[in-house]
């Protein structure tokens, strides 16, 4: 014999799968949209990713700069541009841990 509250328990499930069923769906459809509207950005993007790729192999080509200093200016450049940088505690870091890992 049956008692209510388990007639009760399983509408309760139900809707609460229901539920959930609608608000993966649109999840879903708004993951979709990110990705199709990231798509579009990241397509106009790609002329200027290859002009950066172009400029590097120039760069390279004349042998004013190699990979490396390349990256390093860049890295130097992009850590310029953060907002409070403090080159001074960043030496000491850096100093600090090229004892540790035997870079000094």
């Amino acid at each position: 014999m049956g008692s209510e509250f388990e007639i009760f328990e399983s509408n309760v499930i139900g809707i609460h799968q229901e539920v959930d069923d609608i608000d993966m769906s649109t999840k879903e459809e708004k993951m979709l949209e990110y990705v199709q509207e990231l798509q579009k950005i990241e397509d106009q993007m790609e002329p200027l990713k290859e002009m950066k790729r172009q400029l590097k192999a120039d760069f390279r080509e004349a042998d004013w700069l190699t990979g490396d200093e390349i990256s390093m200016t860049v890295k130097a450049y992009r850590m310029m541009k953060t907002k409070d940088f403090d080159f001074d505690e960043f030496a000491k870091v850096y100093e600090s841990l090229a004892k540790i890992t035997g870079r000094s």
